[in-house]
């Protein structure tokens, strides 16, 4: 009966029951995607990442939600690093997406988003039904935004409108998910230099709060930067109040146009499976 070891992290966490959770298998060699699948429901976090031998990097990495496979994600590629790291300062990352590379402080995890594209998102007036709030709350146009998964990016007046937004199922999954294969949306407004944000998405039918969405961040970095923010930038974008679990993301851009999302990684337990 062979036995399979995780550990569990917390990713983008200040405190130590803070950020997004995330279980790393360190050895999945055997494991095929039914079982990955059904561990990965079986533990019913937001993410589970399964670690294999790589030939171009220092891990292939595999990223499943309870119910799907991800190309990329942004908290499962740090914690997942940080698992792996062996000491090391940098490690790079074999995703669907593609190589993700990173580096570390510390227990702080960042790592370099693959170059972006981008479309318009849907009108205002579409986008009010499907958040459940009134036409003055939008700001600048929302954007389709894809560095490893497509997301809308929504900018916001105020963090009241953040706070206020009430997705409503019917009208999301038309506006914002449109039956193509994206994630979710961003919502965000500025608030004394940092920003405040929720993310939203689709669980069986039903619109889901996550609460540190690292592949969001980097979307959203994108965002930013094809708006012209000046370089070099660096922000803290905090999520998780409506879901009482604060996650702190640390984004920045370089001067040679590179995002980067970065987290503290906090090790909080391990387990194994006998399959």
């Amino acid at each position: 009966m062979p036995t399979y070891s995780y550990c569990l992290v917390n990713v983008f966490a200040e405190d130590f029951f803070a950020g997004n959770q995330l279980a790393v298998f360190t050895n999945a060699t055997g494991l095929d995607e039914a079982t990955m699948q059904l561990l990965a429901t079986q533990l019913n976090l937001s993410e589970t990442t399964f670690v294999f031998p790589s030939q171009v990097a220092s891990a292939k990495v595999k990223i499943f939600t309870p119910t799907n496979e991800m190309a990329f994600a942004g908290h499962p590629s740090l914690g997942t690093a940080a698992v792996i790291r062996d000491g090391r300062t940098e490690v790079s990352l074999e995703l669907k997406a593609g190589i993700i590379p990173l580096r570390f402080n510390g227990d702080i995890a960042t790592l370099t988003a693959n170059p972006a594209t981008h479309r318009a998102g849907p009108l205002a007036s579409d986008l009010s039904q499907a958040l459940g709030l009134p036409l003055s709350a939008f700001s600048e146009p929302a954007q389709f935004v894809d560095s490893g998964t497509e997301q809308l990016i929504v900018p916001l007046k105020t963090v009241d409108d953040v706070m206020a937004c009430q997705p409503a199922a019917q009208f999301f999954r038309d506006v914002v998910l449109q039956g193509r294969n994206r994630d979710g949306t961003l919502v965000w407004a500025w608030q004394n230099g940092e920003i405040v944000a929720r993310y939203f998405w689709t669980k069986h039918g039903q619109v889901m709060e996550d609460n540190g969405t690292g592949s969001a961040c980097a979307n959203l970095g994108a965002y930013l930067l094809k708006q012209g923010v000046q370089l070099p930038f660096a922000a803290t974008m905090i999520q998780g109040h409506k879901v009482g679990r604060l996650a702190h993301l640390r984004l920045s851009i370089t001067l040679d146009r590179q995002v980067e999302v970065g987290g503290r990684v906090v090790n909080i337990g391990r387990g194994e499976f006998d399959l």
